[in-house]
């Protein structure tokens, strides 16, 4: 098994697992590999370091108020993610009939619940003119089915 260290266009960084190298250069030419964050296919390979197991060693702890970047990044990334899947976890989904649900929920048309759902920019213009607070949250495309 090979771990990747890959990167997207938009600077997400994640792992890859791959049976071997081929298999992700394979993966990679048909499109197969993305980004869980945004659903992106053009991700690169970042380079990488082998990880060697020396019995005894320890992780040296940076300095306090020298944090990593790119460690930083992928806790945010990682914080973001937890969030989407709170948000899955814990709503609705109406589909594209999100403005219509919405709507109704607000007028005491039907029972309070948290939905969630797509809706066009003009739907969402105008329930925010009607005073029907929604927040855009993109899926990522990993997210929108399940996997079983």
């Amino acid at each position: 098994m090979k771990v990747f260290d890959l990167r997207c266009a938009h600077d997400h960084t994640f792992e890859g697992w791959f049976g071997s190298e081929d298999d992700f250069v394979s993966q990679q030419d048909r499109g197969l590999v993305t980004c869980p964050i945004c659903g992106d296919t053009a991700v690169t390979r970042l380079p990488s370091a082998p990880r060697l197991n020396l019995s005894g060693a320890t992780a040296r702890k940076p300095a306090v108020g020298t944090d990593d970047p790119a460690r930083t990044k992928q806790q945010l990334q990682a914080l973001w993610m937890k969030a989407v899947r709170r948000v899955l976890a814990n709503t609705e989904d109406v589909g594209d009939r999100f403005a219509e649900e919405a709507r109704r929920i607000h007028y005491d048309e039907a029972p309070e619940r948290s939905i969630r759902g797509s809706a066009t920019l003009e739907e969402t213009q105008a329930l925010a003119e009607e005073g029907i607070e929604v927040m855009p949250l993109p899926l990522p495309e990993g997210l929108k089915d399940t996997l079983q």
